[in-house]
């Protein structure tokens, strides 16, 4: 049967694949043909139907534990792509590593069974790598010729994976100051919301939501029940389910007490009454088993010993204001996507903040889906293509592949000393790259380094590192540098300075160029940002409660 050989499949590193199309016994499928540059043809696999599967060949250094690697596509791959080739493959045999394509035209060659089979896989092994996927517009399907718009691939792996919370958090390089100076935590409920919702697009009528008990013999509820009277509406839709905000509580509550931080509850019950519940769950959680810990620890002190809740509203001031970090929020679905966002430019930028999804196996064991809170960054693939530099800070792309491995170690405990001693070396390895000038231009400015010259000084650090006996070097130096001038961001050329002079000059009361604490503080009551105390932040919310009900009456 003759075949022929179609463009490689973007996936793995030092290996090439090269999809054939074939038939074996009336099965339609491809066969996966593994190339090295020195050793040529290392294997075949068929796969059946189309699906895109495939595992990485690699025979030096030690056998990482098994995980489930989803590559995704454009500047966030290509750089992974290198990335693999010089930092992992030296060191690591990803033999028992899954590889899945996620990619647009992937997921339409296959009918979207890859992605039913990497949600499978995550879940059997427990520990996932996703880089950044896209989810085609109306445009994008037409430039990519695909079949249709598939959705968003995310919503199939918290429900495939029992999502419990999004972990987002912040990344800090010792030694350079972001945006916070301490860890700020974010746990975002990973089920429920608008995302879930169903709509439809009606006119004048009427519409009834009934609720039909699982048992039969109970009588259905009417929940709501009105007359819409424009020509055009938006009926949606949605529920939120709350069995799992115990298992979220108790995530939040522990990595909180570990880092040290202080934990809030954010929701905007005083006017979504439904959204009562979430805090009730949280607050229960904490008072039974968390309150005495962090009393002890001294967490509680500026909150007068409580749990303290943030309306939604407030909890967005205050992200601007503690730039000291050291806070934690848990928070419904909507509402931790759009405030990780606001943490994101607080700390310069999503590629400096995680997105994990942790979510809970048949057995009680935990599940974490580790990636980057950034997308496929297609400017800087498309400067690529054309055979321009580029300069991509894969920061969060790193630590997420880090700690998926980490992850993946914790479950097969055999090879955790191996693996906690690349995956150190590897961060360090990076930081440092900061740290000397040796970053992407993100950081260091119009003298930092291309996509492909930082991995390449990252890589021999890192080949230094390994190469020595003992355990992975820890940088402990206490001296913070400044961090780059924010004028070397894109968006500071929209920025008028002339405005910007007359703004710090009605501040700087007594003209000598700098701003003293009394003026700060005049300029912070004057925007409206100054730091509150914690018994006016509830007069805050008692304040917003009442202001809610008037509206209602």
């Amino acid at each position: 049967m003759e075949s022929c050989q179609a463009p490689a499949i973007a996936g793995s590193s030092s290996l090439s694949f090269f999809q054939k199309p074939r038939c074996f016994e009336g099965l339609t499928g491809v066969e996966i043909v593994m190339l090295s540059r020195q050793a040529g043809v290392l294997t075949t696999r068929f796969l059946q139907n189309g699906s895109r599967a495939w595992r990485s060949f690699a025979t030096k250094k030690f056998a990482a534990p098994p995980m489930t690697y989803i590559s995704g596509e454009e500047m966030s791959w290509y750089t992974m792509k290198i990335i693999r080739e010089q930092w992992v493959e030296p060191f690591i045999d990803t033999s028992k590593w899954e590889y899945f394509d996620l990619s647009c035209k992937s997921r339409d060659e296959t009918n979207d069974k890859v992605l039913n089979e990497a949600v499978a896989s995550g879940k059997r092994l427990g520990a996932i790598f996703k880089e950044p996927t896209i989810t085609p517009t109306t445009e994008q399907v037409k430039e990519f010729g695909l079949k249709k718009p598939f959705g968003s691939p995310n919503g199939a792996m918290r429900r495939g994976w029992n999502g419990i919370t999004i972990s987002r958090d912040t990344i800090h390089i010792p030694g350079i100051k972001l945006g916070f100076e301490r860890p700020v935590f974010f746990e975002r409920h990973a089920v429920g919301g608008e995302y879930g919702a169903s709509w439809k697009g009606v006119g004048k009528g009427k519409v009834l939501t009934t609720y039909w008990p699982e048992d039969e013999k109970e009588k259905p509820v009417i929940i709501d029940g009105r007359v819409l009277h424009d020509d055009e509406s938006a009926v949606v839709v949605y529920d939120n389910p709350l069995d799992n905000v115990g298992d979220l509580a108790h995530i939040f509550f522990q990595r909180c007490l570990e880092a040290n931080i202080v934990p809030y509850v954010v929701t905007k019950k005083t006017v979504f009454k439904w959204q009562e519940g979430f805090w009730q769950k949280m607050k229960k959680v904490f008072d039974a088993e968390y309150k005495e810990k962090f009393l002890k620890a001294g967490l509680l002190d500026k909150c007068g010993g409580e749990l303290i809740h943030l309306i939604s509203d407030a909890a967005t001031m205050q992200i601007i204001r503690w730039t000291g970090g050291g806070f934690g929020m848990a928070c419904h679905n909507y509402d931790g996507d759009m405030l990780t966002d606001e943490v994101a430019q607080v700390h310069r930028s999503p590629g400096f903040i995680t997105s994990n999804l942790v979510g809970k196996s048949e057995d009680g064991s935990l599940i974490k889906e580790f990636e980057a809170s950034h997308g496929t960054v297609a400017d800087l693939w498309h400067m690529h293509l054309r055979g321009e530099e580029t300069s991509m800070n894969p920061l969060g792309m790193v630590v997420a592949l880090l700690g998926a491995m980490d992850h993946a170690a914790a479950l097969h405990p055999e090879s955790q000393a191996e693996v906690t001693k690349f995956t150190l070396s590897c961060r360090e390895a990076v930081y440092e790259a900061f740290r000397t000038g040796n970053g992407t231009r993100d950081l260091m400015g119009p003298n930092g380094l291309t996509t492909e010259k930082f991995v390449e000084w990252v890589a021999k650090n890192l080949e230094a590192r390994m190469a020595k006996e003992g355990p992975a070097e820890i940088f402990t130096g206490e001296k913070v540098e400044a961090a780059p001038s924010k004028k070397l961001r894109k968006r500071y050329q929209a920025v008028d300075e002339d405005a910007m002079k007359a703004f710090f000059d009605k501040f700087d009361t007594d003209a000598n160029g700098t701003i003293s604490f009394d003026e700060f503080v005049d300029m912070t009551l004057d925007l409206g940002i100054a730091p509150l105390k914690a018994e006016e932040l509830k007069k805050d919310e008692v304040r917003d409660q009442m202001h809610a009900e008037a509206e209602r009456l």
